[in-house]
């Protein structure tokens, strides 16, 4: 499970930073107390958890997160839960050794400890499973509470426990809000999916009752001109046999999809006159006073000329109103541009937008939807699962110009073979 915090790339890089910044300081206070000891090495106990305990506990709460080699980081980095395991038999380790050798000088690890309560919260809110989460998290806050001891000394021990009690309840809080917080995204998801799904199923159902219905006038319309005219026959078989595969394939996508019964019949226009109407509306004033919005229409030779099937035509034009959508709302007064273009195998619809009007001093577009699918958005994901049950591919990313793309590819089908001279009714 990886974390994901409500907040947006910068803010999250911003935590960090911040988290690792007063890790850093409380590490300098233990060693700043270490060196200020008459004897900081007699005893042991003195400098292990400054030196060797408390390092090791903050390696244990880093996760290896490396850009252009993080699969070979994530393979030589143990899992979290070995890892706690760890840290807590280190930690109570010393403590043992603290009792048997009781000393006024012995530290008590500031470093540790703040390493200890964040891994209470990254246990609780990463564990899969509630159980291990319970146990590990139970293990973490008795070897927190046992850190007083090596003091050896009530004065320390009373007020430290207290302390420490307070600082467990509120991470033992944190990693719970971030564990609900997870599993609400998670439903959240689910139900993105599922009517994503359901919508495709109920589009392939409408497609296969238009060649069904085709399909049976085609061949009352052969048994009507049998008799007459026998040599247009064999172009309305021809017409049924074509029919009859698209309906065969699209039963194939409907059987991987969910169905849902209650809905109102659609069935599919032309792909280019859709998309026309729809860049139209997009370049129309949203309302008096709104950035006034533009966008334009592309379509390649190889595009226009490609074989689509019903299901791709609609999926890829869902895929161009999302996008539009988005740019609309997330970045108003932005140029966009639609783009359809085919390559013999894959038909490419490629949405792009510059920077809004409203730029930062920075640069960067105030209305840019850099989160577009991201932390509490989920249209990215329904147009993944929609893209991704026909069996293509979806990809969002940001601009170099302040801009962004939305690109999905679908794969084409054989053109049908020729079915000769139509047949009349």
């Amino acid at each position: 499970m990886d974390w994901h915090l409500p907040f947006t790339p910068a803010v999250n890089r911003l935590i960090a930073v911040f988290g690792l910044l007063a890790f850093a300081l409380t590490w300098v206070a233990d060693l700043a107390l270490l060196s200020s000891a008459p004897d900081a090495f007699s005893p042991a106990t003195n400098w292990l958890s400054v030196l060797v305990t408390g390092p090791l506990t903050m390696l244990a709460v880093a996760e290896p997160r490396l850009t252009r080699f993080s699969a070979a980081a994530t393979r030589f980095a143990p899992p979290l839960l070995p890892r706690v395991w760890c840290v807590v038999a280190m930690s109570l380790a010393l403590t043992g050794v603290c009792l048997t050798m009781p000393s006024k000088e012995s530290s008590l690890g500031a470093l540790e400890c703040a390493g200890l309560l964040a891994l209470v919260i990254r246990t609780i809110a990463q564990t899969e499973s509630a159980r291990q989460a319970a146990a590990s998290a139970a293990a973490l806050s008795f070897a927190v509470l046992a850190l007083p001891v090596r003091m050896g000394l009530w004065s320390v021990i009373v007020p430290g426990g207290y302390v420490l009690t307070v600082a467990l309840a509120l991470t033992i809080t944190l990693g719970c809000a971030i564990r609900a917080l997870e599993a609400r995204r998670r439903r959240n998801i689910a139900d993105v999916r599922q009517a994503e799904r359901l919508a495709l199923a109920r589009d392939l159902h409408d497609l296969i009752a238009h060649h069904m219905t085709g399909i049976i006038v085609q061949a009352h319309a052969a048994t009507a001109i049998h008799a007459t005219a026998p040599e247009k026959i064999e172009p309305i078989l021809r017409n049924i046999a074509q029919s009859g595969t698209e309906t065969l394939e699209s039963m194939r996508r409907l059987v991987r999809v969910l169905r849902e019964d209650n809905h109102v019949p659609q069935r599919p226009g032309d792909l280019l006159s859709e998309l026309s109407e729809l860049t139209a509306a997009h370049s129309a004033p949203a309302a008096e006073g709104a950035p006034v919005a533009a966008a334009r229409l592309e379509a390649t030779a190889a595009a226009r000329t490609a074989h689509l099937t019903p299901e791709v035509e609609i999926s890829a034009f869902r895929v161009a109103q999302e996008a539009l959508t988005n740019v609309r709302r997330h970045a108003p007064g932005a140029q966009a541009s639609v783009r359809l273009d085919a390559d013999g195998s894959w038909l490419w619809v490629t949405v792009t937008n510059t920077a809004c009007a409203s730029v930062s001093a920075k640069g960067t577009p105030s209305g840019s939807y850099g989160g577009f699918g991201g932390q509490g958005g989920f249209g990215l994901i329904g147009l993944r699962e929609r893209v991704e049950a026909l069996d293509g591919t979806l990809r969002t990313g940001p601009l170099r110009d302040g801009g962004w793309e939305v690109r999905a590819g679908f794969p084409l089908q054989s053109p049908p073979p020729a079915t000769g001279a139509p047949w009349e009714a």
